[in-house]
């Protein structure tokens, strides 16, 4: 995550233009925080052991992979918002739904009542996330195809990485330590680490090496701006 962010400050360290710079400012704050995030975990301070009814060893929940993604997981719908072209309405609908995801996961990872709780938080937060997915595959996609081909094919392409990195993310929880326990604590950490560096990295080495594309977007959003 740290190789992520210097790369892209590299990436961005020319770039003059204040509306192409917003590109390079949201996309280096992703990695940039899931850093710090886990840093935290590496040292032990996004760690924290829950004592669950159901079974004599406590639960290990690291708290701070849902500070993460609180953080960045906006900040990636915030540049797929910019790539589109889309309305504060759009923009403010996908993160208040991906907060809602978050803080729901949030408390199904904390819940101590009973694995049923547990999994009945997973399905609210889920619930947040296929909404979220229809207005991203809908609303925002719309706004998306009214721009040029090649900012119309970029965003397709990034919507679509988001779209199956995400769908992973409640899939590995449910099977995790979290949900079902039916995998591990290092098999689940290191399946949310590989999700968590593509869904970042990956992410921001596509969208920040279309330098051409975003120019494209930049033109297109200032000439559909009343003067």
């Amino acid at each position: 995550m740290a190789l992520g962010t210097l790369a892209f400050l590299a990436m961005g360290w020319s770039e003059t233009d204040l509306e192409k710079q917003e590109y390079y400012i949201v996309t280096i704050f992703i990695p940039a925080i899931a850093t710090v995030s886990y840093f935290s975990m590496a040292m032990g301070y996004g760690l924290t052991e829950l004592a669950v009814p159901w079974q004599s060893q406590p639960l290990d929940i690291y708290w701070a992979r849902y500070a993460d993604w609180l953080f960045t997981t906006p900040l990636l719908l915030l540049d797929l918002a910019l790539l589109a072209g889309a309305d504060r309405n759009t923009i403010a609908t996908l993160v208040g739904l991906d907060v809602g995801m978050i803080l729901t996961g949030l408390v199904g990872a904390l819940t101590t009542a009973s694995p049923g709780m547990r999994i009945a938080w997973w399905g609210i937060s889920t619930g947040f996330f296929l909404v979220l997915l229809y207005v991203l595959v809908s609303r925002l996609s719309s706004q998306a195809a009214a721009r040029s081909g090649d900012v119309a094919s970029l965003f397709g392409t990034l919507r679509n990485l988001v779209i199956v990195l995400w769908t992973a993310y409640p899939i590995v929880w449910i099977v995790g330590t979290e949900g079902l326990g039916l995998v591990g604590l290092y098999p689940e950490t290191a399946a949310f680490m590989v999700l968590d560096l593509t869904a970042k990295v990956g992410f921001g080495f596509v969208l920040l090496r279309s330098r051409n594309v975003i120019d494209q977007a930049v033109e297109e959003a200032a000439g559909a701006t009343p003067s």
